[in-house]
């Protein structure tokens, strides 16, 4: 009878130990998931500022290429207006030639 009672007071202390161990290995890996999970999420944080951050700077290129845009237009019209005067003054000047 001692043998039964000491079999069975051995087998409820491994019984324990591995509980106790599978509560720290368990405790362990909702840890790493805990870690993995904020780490994931700074990382979508990051690559969030990120994008914003090149949409902001494409739209500042995209405003100035539009001014560069009517720069060049306005200077297109000049030209024009001056090849149109420079016309005037060759008809002009054929007149008072004759």
């Amino acid at each position: 009878m001692k043998k039964i009672a000491v079999s069975l007071v051995l087998a409820a202390s491994l019984g324990l130990a591995a509980c106790s161990g599978a509560e720290e290995a368990t405790t362990e890996a909702a840890d790493a998931t805990a870690e993995a999970t904020t780490e994931t999420a700074d990382a979508a944080v990051e690559g969030a500022e990120a994008a914003t951050d090149a949409a902001a700077a494409t739209g500042e290129m995209a405003d100035k290429a539009g001014e560069m845009a009517d720069k060049a237009g306005e200077a297109a019209a000049a030209t024009g207006e001056a090849a149109a005067k420079a016309g005037e003054m060759a008809d002009a000047a054929k007149e008072a030639a004759k």
